[in-house]
C-alpha cells in the first residue's frame, strides 16, 4: 500500500471549509433540524455529525441549535426515532447508535469552545440516550442494534453500530470525569462492549461484511488498535478500497462514497498512520461540484456522479477529516486513539 500524494492536491482549502459549512448552513431549518438534503429526511445520528461539521467551522450557535431540536424530539425511553421528515416521524424504529452519538457530538463542541455548559445543558438527553442504548446490551457485551415501532428488541448485532456505542460511551465517560458524575455501570458496560470488538466478532451479523464500514469502524472507535489494527486494515484494504479512488461504500459494488472514504482517512489518522490518511484524502479533493461541496459518491470507472443530492453530513465528515489532518480545531484529535488513556481522553499533542 505504497502510495504518493498528488502534487496539486496537498491540503483542505479555506474555500472547501466556508463552502462545505454553508451547504449545511443553508439546509438547517429555522428548528435546528438539518435534513440530510434539500426536502430529505433527517436520521439522528447523521444529524449529530451535521452539527459537529458546524462546530469545527466556527458555528457554534448554529449547532447548539441542533442540538435543541434533537433535546426537544428526543422520545421518553431516550431513544430516537431513525428518520424524520420535516420533524414528523417517518421511521419508528429506535436505534441503539442513534440514541447515544449525542454524546460524541457534545463532548466534540466541548472540546472545540472550552465552554462547560455544552455538557451542562445535554446531559439529561446525553444520559436518557446512553440508558436506552445500554438497555440493549447482551451478557456478553455487544448491543442490539434496535427496537421496533411496536416495542420489540431485535435481536442482532451489528458491527459498525455497536463500535459507534462504544465510541459514544468513551465520550460520555470523558463527560461523566469532567462533570464529577460518576456512572460506574457505563464503565462496566464499556469494558464488555470492548472485549466484545476485539474478541468476538463472531457474535455480529457478518452479512454486514459487505460495508466497509464493518472492516474500519472497531479501528475508528478505538476498540481495536495496534498491531490488530494495522492487519485489519492491510488485509481487506483492497477489498474495500479502490487504490486512487476512495472507499466503496459495499465491497462488491464499484461504488465509491465520500463519507466512506473521510471515515477512513479518520480511522487511518486514529492508529497513527497520518500519511496514509492524508494521501487517502487527496484523492476526494476534486470530488466537488462547481460550488466546491463534495459529490455524495460515484460509481468507478465510469465516474456517474450518484446520488446527485448534496448531503449534509457527508460534508461534515469531510470537514472533520480536513481537522483531523490539520489541526483546525481542538477537537481535531477526538478519534486519535494516543489520546486517550481508557475511557478518559487526554488530548495528548501529536
Amino acid at each position: 500500500m505504497r502510495h504518493q500524494i498528488p502534487a496539486k492536491i496537498q491540503q483542505f482549502s479555506v474555500l472547501n471549509i466556508a463552502s462545505v459549512a454553508g451547504l449545511i448552513l443553508a439546509l438547517q431549518r429555522p428548528s435546528g433540524d438539518i435534513p440530510w438534503h434539500t426536502d430529505g429526511k433527517t436520521d439522528p445520528w447523521d444529524l449529530v455529525e451535521s452539527a459537529m461539521g458546524l462546530n469545527i467551522a466556527g458555528y457554534t450557535a448554529a449547532a447548539r441549535q441542533t442540538f435543541d431540536w434533537l433535546k426537544q424530539v428526543q422520545n421518553k425511553d431516550g431513544s430516537w426515532f431513525s428518520a424524520y421528515i420535516n420533524g414528523v416521524p417517518e421511521d419508528k424504529t429506535c436505534q441503539a447508535h442513534m440514541a447515544c452519538y449525542i454524546a460524541a457530538g457534545i463532548f466534540h463542541a466541548y472540546l472545540i469552545t472550552g465552554d462547560r455548559s455544552w455538557l451542562d445543558q445535554f446531559w439529561e438527553p446525553m444520559e436518557k440516550g446512553l440508558d436506552f442504548a445500554l438497555g440493549l446490551q447482551t451478557d456478553t457485551g455487544e448491543i442490539f442494534w434496535a427496537k421496533s415501532p411496536d416495542g420489540k428488541i431485535d435481536p442482532m448485532s451489528l458491527l459498525a453500530g455497536s463500535s459507534s456505542v462504544f465510541m459514544s460511551l468513551k465520550c460520555a465517560l470523558s463527560i461523566c470525569h469532567i462533570l464529577d458524575r460518576p456512572r460506574p455501570a457505563w464503565e462496566r458496560a464499556w469494558e464488555r462492549l470492548g472485549h466484545s470488538l476485539k474478541e468476538n466478532l463472531h457474535r455480529y451479523n457478518v452479512s454486514k461484511s459487505r460495508f466497509s464500514m464493518y472492516w474500519f469502524y472497531p479501528v475508528l472507535c478505538g476498540a481495536i488498535q495496534g498491531e490488530k489494527a494495522r492487519a485489519r486494515v492491510e488485509k481487506y484494504w483492497h477489498k474495500y478500497v479502490i487504490d486512487g479512488q476512495g472507499a466503496r461504500c459495499v465491497s462488491d459494488q464499484p461504488w465509491v462514497t465520500i463519507a466512506e472514504t473521510c471515515e477512513l482517512v479518520l480511522a487511518l489518522n486514529a492508529m497513527g498512520n497520518r500519511q496514509k490518511a492524508r494521501i487517502v484524502f487527496s484523492w476526494i479533493q476534486d470530488r466537488v461540484y462547481d460550488d466546491k461541496t463534495f459529490w455524495c459518491g460515484y460509481t468507478y470507472p465510469d465516474m456517474v456522479i450518484w446520488p446527485e443530492e448534496k448531503i449534509s453530513w457527508t460534508n461534515a465528515v469531510a470537514l472533520m477529516a480536513a481537522d483531523a489532518l490539520h489541526d483546525l480545531t481542538p477537537a481535531s484529535g477526538l478519534f486519535c486513539h494516543e489520546n486517550w488513556d481508557g475511557f478518559i481522553f487526554t488530548g495528548k499533542h501529536r
